[in-house]
């Protein structure tokens, strides 16, 4: 067997641990790690924790950006297989926000198909943005979503 058959695969795992590590040791923001490679924050992070592909220039951008191994940005760029290891989240946000979407999920539904039709919003042409707005009872959490919507054919 050669050598370098031999040696193990970098993984997305690996990736994002180096990722975590070197966001860490740097001091860096997700939103200062966005602006380095001129991506959104929300997106970065999804891309840095494995759950989206990342274009050749961005992966090049944030090796050089964090100091990874050039191997890495080949591994940024691959496809990812999105796995949810836990049914219902534990996290406490995460989990806020699972419950926002069993609460008002089929509000949420209804309200796209009065407006737009037999459809569904899109996660895949999507934007997302999260930013803090204060208020005298307690600074609030502002998340706004928008996606494509898409139809469903009929035939």
């Amino acid at each position: 067997m050669k050598d370098n058959l031999s040696m193990e695969m970098m993984t997305k795992e690996d990736v994002t641990m180096m990722i975590l590590s070197a966001k860490k040791t740097a001091g860096l923001t997700w939103e200062g790690i966005a602006e380095k490679i001129d991506m959104s924050p929300v997106w970065t992070h999804s891309a840095c924790m494995g759950m989206n592909a990342m274009p050749a220039d961005k992966a090049a951008a944030l090796v050089t950006a964090l100091g990874l191994p050039q191997e890495a940005a080949s591994v940024l760029e691959e496809s990812p297989t999105k796995v949810w290891e836990q049914t219902v989240p534990t996290d406490p946000c995460i989990y806020r926000l699972y419950e926002i979407v069993g609460v008002y999920g089929p509000t949420i539904k209804a309200l796209i198909h009065e407006k737009f039709g037999d459809g569904i919003m899109s996660a895949i042409d999507f934007d997302m943005q999260i930013t803090r707005v204060e208020n005298p009872k307690g600074d609030r959490v502002k998340i706004e979503m928008s996606g494509k919507y898409l139809g469903y054919n009929s035939w």
